[in-house]
C-alpha cells in the first residue's frame, strides 16, 4: 500500500492513508517482535544475562535494516512518502540523555521488555505486560509534565 510521493510538495496525503500505513507498519513490527520472542520477558532477561544470545541476531538484523533505510531512502526517494523533505534531527549528549538512558536501561533490565515489545506483548496475550505499559505511560507523563523543556 505504498503511496507515491505527491507531485506537488504542497499537496497533502489524506490522513486515512497515513493512518492505514501506520497500522500496517505497526502490525508488521508487532508480528516481528512476537515471532522473534522479544515479547517474552524471560527470553529478554536471559539475553541480558548473556545466557541466550539468540536475540543478538534480532538486534543485528534490526540495526542493519535501520542503517540501510536511513542511508538509502534519502538517496532513492525524491522526498519522504508523507513529508516534504528529509531532515536530520539534532541530538545532544548531556546529563539528561545519560540519566534518561540509565532509567530506560534499568527499567528494561527489571521488567525484561522495552516499550515496543511491551505493547506487542499485549497484542500477543501476555497480559502481565499491562503493568509495564502503565509504567511506561506514567514515566512519559512525568517526563513531559516536569522535564519537558530543557
Amino acid at each position: 500500500m505504498a503511496v507515491p510521493p505527491a507531485a506537488d510538495p504542497t499537496e497533502r496525503v489524506p490522513a486515512a492513508v497515513i493512518l492505514a500505513c501506520a497500522v500496517l507498519a505497526g502490525g508488521f513490527f508487532g508480528f516481528g517482535l512476537a515471532w522473534s520472542t522479544m515479547v517474552r520477558p524471560e527470553i529478554v532477561i536471559s539475553f541480558l544475562m548473556l545466557h541466550d544470545m539468540g536475540l543478538l541476531l534480532v538486534l543485528g538484523g534490526a540495526a542493519g535494516v535501520s542503517l540501510l533505510g536511513y542511508q538509502l531512502l534519502p538517496r532513492l526517494l525524491p522526498r519522504p512518502l508523507f513529508g516534504r523533505t528529509f531532515t536530520k534531527h539534532a541530538s545532544t549528549l548531556d546529563s539528561r540523555t545519560i540519566v534518561g538512558s540509565a532509567i530506560f536501561g534499568i527499567g528494561w533490565g527489571v521488567c525484561g521488555v522495552c516499550p515496543g515489545p511491551a505493547i506487542a506483548g499485549l497484542g500477543a496475550g501476555n497480559w502481565p505486560l499491562a503493568i509495564v505499559v502503565v509504567g511506561i505511560l506514567a514515566g512519559a507523563w512525568l517526563q513531559g509534565r516536569f522535564f519537558g523543556q530543557p
